[in-house]
Order: structure tokens, then C-alpha cells, then sequence
């Protein structure tokens, strides 16, 4: 059983393919794609494999945004953090989703339910896929957020931040003058906020086009920002996301 992985995080790979060797499946895994560009190239370039497990969420954008792009006709297993994508994911034909992380028992039920059906995907209807990009790209976008203040929380306007990164699995949101603590994951966040005015320039950072002070070219193809008050974090967007960024700057 040949298998393609379409995942933009190291360990979620790596957890999977864990589990996938803890399996009963005799497979051999082709490679692991992280984003939505890579996974275009590569199914032009190569045959098609058995089975798909892909990230919804990619390094580069929504794993559906391959679908606009090329025929993709190998059944996929989607993973995601949000079940709120579980909906929508079986609009393009998908074996089974399955929420992170990924449990083995999970995993197991997604393998037989694939072997029993031995499921082939089709080509996704555009009108189906326009719809679902745009369901999925246009939500409501919320205008506060709770963050910790001593032992209680306070509400501040989303347009007050900064930016907003992870660190030791916390998240920090940043305004002129302070330092707040809020109680969500960095993506859980920036699926709230409005993409206009938000970039997720990196898998731990978030910035906001308003704190923007200068752009600049930084080795590797990348750019490095300056924004206002830094504090002590350094602001590189990764060299997946350099020409949208610019587009979006650019918006």
C-alpha cells in the first residue's frame, strides 16, 4: 500500500507514520508533503498512490485549494485540529477525517473502513469546491478576545494586538504596552480573526498589518519584519508564505 502524507507539522508526520507502523497495514510511505504548492508539483510529477492522509490546515494555506488546482484521484484520510472542517471535508470525496492528534484506535477504524470500501476518489464538482473555500475563508471574524489578567480574564479589542506568537506552548498576544496571556492555540486563534488585518507569518507567529513598520530581505528567500514593540522576539516569515505575504500587504 503506497501512502502519501500531506502534513505541514513535523511531529504530526511523525506521529502518523508512528501509528501507521503500529498498524496492521503493510505500506510504504511515498513522502511527506507540507504545502499546498509542493502537493501540486508532486502529483504532477508522480503516480498516483493508494491512499492520501493531508492536513486541511497547510503551511501555505487550505489543503482544498489543491483541488482548484489539479485533479487529485486517490482516496484521502483527512486530519485536522477543528472538527469544525469534518463537514466539509467530506465534500471532496474523503474516505474518513480524523481530529488531532491522532489516536490509534482512530487511525485503525479510518484503515478498515478504507479496505472495505477501497473508495476512489473523482474529480471534486468547482461549484462544490468554490463553495466550500468560501464557507470556510469568510467567517464570522470576531472583534474581542479574553485574556488572562491576574485571576480572572479581561476582554480586549482584537484590533488593540500587536501580534500574537507560541511559546512553550503558550500563546501571547501583544498590544503597545503590554503582555497578555490568552487561553487558545495560535491556529484556534487566527481562524478567528480576521484575515485582512492578520497573518500567520510563521507556525508561531502572528502579525498584525498595522504594526508593520518595514520589511526586509532576509536569507533563504525569506523577509524579516520590523514591527512596533518587538519585545524580544524576532519576526521572519517563512519561505512558503514570502510571495503571499506580499500579496497581502500588497491587498
Amino acid at each position: 500500500m503506497q501512502i502519501l502524507i500531506v502534513e505541514d507539522e513535523p511531529r504530526a508526520a511523525n506521529q502518523l507514520q508512528n501509528l501507521l507502523k503500529k498498524s496492521t497495514l503493510d505500506f510504504q510511505l511515498l513522502d511527506v508533503i507540507d504545502t499546498v504548492e509542493d502537493a501540486v508539483i508532486w502529483f504532477q510529477e508522480n503516480a498516483t498512490p493508494d491512499l492520501i492522509f493531508m492536513d486541511i490546515q497547510l503551511a501555505d494555506g487550505l489543503s482544498f485549494e489543491i483541488f482548484q488546482k489539479i485533479e487529485v484521484s486517490a482516496p484521502i484520510i483527512f486530519t485536522t485540529a477543528f472538527d469544525q472542517y469534518a463537514i466539509q471535508a467530506f465534500k471532496v470525496n474523503s474516505i474518513d477525517y480524523l481530529l488531532k492528534p491522532i489516536q490509534q484506535n482512530d487511525l485503525e477504524v479510518a484503515l478498515h473502513k478504507f479496505l472495505k470500501s477501497k473508495k476512489t476518489s473523482t474529480a471534486v464538482n468547482p461549484v462544490i469546491l468554490k463553495e466550500l473555500l468560501n464557507s470556510i475563508q469568510t467567517p464570522n471574524k470576531r472583534s474581542g478576545i479574553l485574556v488572562k489578567e491576574g485571576s480572572g480574564f479581561v476582554q480586549i479589542r482584537t484590533s488593540e494586538l500587536l501580534y500574537i506568537y507560541s511559546e512553550d506552548s503558550i500563546t501571547f498576544g501583544i498590544t503597545h504596552n503590554k503582555r497578555y496571556i490568552i487561553d487558545e492555540t495560535l491556529d484556534h486563534l487566527f481562524d478567528s480573526l480576521d484575515d485582512t488585518k492578520f497573518y500567520k507569518i510563521n507556525r508561531g507567529q502572528i502579525v498584525s498589518k498595522s504594526s508593520i513598520l518595514k520589511i526586509e530581505p532576509y536569507f533563504n528567500h525569506r523577509v524579516k519584519l520590523s514591527v512596533l514593540n518587538p519585545r524580544d522576539q524576532e519576526f521572519i516569515v517563512s519561505r512558503q508564505k514570502t510571495s503571499n505575504f506580499k500579496e497581502w500587504m500588497n491587498s
